[in-house]
């Protein structure tokens, strides 16, 4: 997953906010890779796959290639936590908002003595999804491990967690890969009532030739919520991916009225890198997060997993290189127009929210000014 949507009628915080699935001309450029097309039936099974690394040194060779390498070689990511002790660390899931623990920090009076920091109200409103992704991983992925979010051996940066204590913002971050997909990142940002943010980007294993999963769900001023979960295509046609998967989305979006909204294409084109059966909406009525949005997410997740393990992965290198090519192209895609830059770099600093963007979210990307 991310993979966001940039909208003017929202508060500023929000125009900045938008963390994943945005789109540019990039897509138009990208040649088309001259290898074998992937068969086009949906099949079943699931073989072991080989790990990946998860990062690579910028020593001229491109990515993709740095990544056939470690598939060919069998590479493993180095060794991190185990997963809940990687969750822990930074103390998700978290209970109390940064903003919420502000507030009762600068209130002491007798009538706030007694009252804990979630009193204040200020609801971490996606942690519920955080938890739900994290539970459904342990109980449906092969081989789910957790992968560093960053390498000291080559950035500069810790990309697990970053704070501004002054701003009231945090950020923290979780990496994993399993046998069905290559890299999995989850992101939740929170800024207490004027920005909840929860993000990710399942990226399935290059064995398999199917659509990214993105999910990007964000709060402002307790006011204002956008939504979007999508099978993000890879390639131009549903009908070159491993399988068709459209029709199976379908039944799940026309099940939830409020999220059947459509994009505008002030921004990018929807054509590219979005579904057709995207669930995508603004609105007003918080309720609508838990009626509709969260069984909607959980439903396309749960689907998401079913499709990679009903389908045979290939064994083809040259349809491997294919699928990394197309995962990067996507990742350059999304880094050249996310608007996240700017909320980031004010909360963060540049250097630090340049490498997060290119070394982390959309770390297959091209960068010509790359901060390691």
């Amino acid at each position: 997953v991310y993979v966001l949507i940039l909208v003017t009628s929202m508060v500023k915080t929000g125009k900045a906010f938008t963390t994943s699935i945005m789109g540019s001309n990039f897509y138009r450029r990208q040649p088309k890779a001259f290898v074998p097309k992937l068969s086009s039936h949906c099949s079943s099974g699931l073989s072991s796959g080989n790990n990946l690394c998860m990062y690579i040194a910028d020593d001229g060779v491109s990515k993709v290639d740095q990544k056939m390498l470690q598939l060919q070689n069998k590479q493993v990511p180095p060794k991190s936590h185990n997963i809940d002790d990687a969750e822990a660390m930074h103390g998700m899931p978290w209970k109390t908002s940064i903003g919420s623990i502000h507030q009762i920090s600068q209130e002491n009076n007798e009538e706030n003595k007694h009252k804990s920091p979630v009193d204040n109200g200020v609801p971490l409103l996606y942690m519920p999804f955080w938890e739900w992704q994290m539970s459904f991983m342990k109980d449906n992925l092969t081989n789910l491990r957790v992968v560093p979010c960053s390498d000291a051996t080559i950035h500069r940066h810790d990309y697990h967690y970053n704070e501004n204590r002054w701003k009231k913002a945090r950020i923290v971050n979780l990496c994993f890969q399993s046998e069905e997909y290559r890299k999995i990142r989850m992101t939740y940002y929170d800024a207490g009532d004027k920005t909840q943010v929860f993000n990710c980007l399942w990226y399935p294993h290059p064995k398999y030739n199917l659509p990214v999963l993105g999910v990007d769900l964000l709060a402002f001023n307790q006011k204002k919520y956008l939504t979007i979960v999508d099978f993000q295509p890879i390639n131009d046609k549903e009908e070159d991916h491993m399988c068709t998967y459209e029709h199976l989305l379908k039944p799940i979006r026309d099940d939830y009225q409020n999220l059947k909204g459509r994009m505008s294409n002030k921004f990018y084109d929807e054509n590219f890198f979005f579904s057709d059966q995207m669930v995508f909406s603004r609105f007003e009525d918080q309720s609508i997060i838990y009626d509709e949005l969260y069984p909607a997410f959980q439903r396309y997740l749960t689907t998401h997993v079913d499709l990679i393990k009903r389908n045979k992965p290939s064994e083809s290198l040259g349809d491997m290189r294919f699928v990394l090519e197309r995962h990067a192209a996507y990742d350059t895609y999304s880094a050249e127009r996310d608007p996240a830059l700017g909320l980031l770099s004010a909360m963060f600093g540049r250097d630090w929210s340049e490498g997060f963007m290119h070394d982390f979210l959309f770390d297959m990307s091209d960068n010509e000014n790359e901060v390691c």
